[in-house]
């Protein structure tokens, strides 16, 4: 479906948003009806070389669950604070709030495919105090909430053939 989108959008840009609405009709496809981010992870940006802002995501890579505030994350990069937000956000195209946000709902995204914690043990492991704030966010990346996520995405172990 990916090509379809991409041919509508274009489309839309060279010919006009009329003519995407059309063709979309006359290819029976709702554009409006698929959400791509519920696919997509985060793959934060490494190859930026910029060596502070590789410690401070390092830091949040290992240490996600922790309350990470960017007075402690410029003071482990040995910027200061105004130049921390500065850099980071021209290294990785995020806040460090933002990027924070998008590690953590990754983290729980593996923890709602693979395991069987309930979303408020999840929310608490991944670094979110309060089950609502953790699936606001939750939704707010993804797109779905917590338990929709888990529903659509959860890995079933194989039932291997018996004897």
């Amino acid at each position: 479906m990916a090509w379809l989108d991409l041919g509508l959008h274009l489309t839309g840009l060279w010919f006009g948003p009329d003519l995407a609405t059309r063709l979309a009709r006359h290819l029976l496809v709702d554009p409006a009806g698929r959400e791509q981010r519920h696919y997509a992870g985060f793959r934060p940006p490494r190859g930026h070389g910029d060596a502070a802002v590789l410690g401070a995501q390092r830091r949040m890579d290992t240490g996600f669950a922790d309350p990470l505030t960017v007075t402690a994350l410029a003071s482990h990069a040995g910027l200061s604070e105004r130049s921390f937000l500065r850099r980071f956000q021209r290294a990785t195209g995020l806040t460090p709030a933002a990027y924070l946000q998008r590690l953590r709902v990754e983290k729980a995204r593996g923890a709602l495919e693979r395991g069987s914690d309930n979303t408020a043990e999840i929310g608490w492991a991944v670094g979110y105090r309060d089950s609502s704030a953790f699936a606001r966010a939750f939704r707010s990346v993804t797109g779905l909430s917590p338990g929709a996520y888990r529903d659509r995405f959860r890995v079933t172990a194989r039932q291997t053939p018996g004897p």
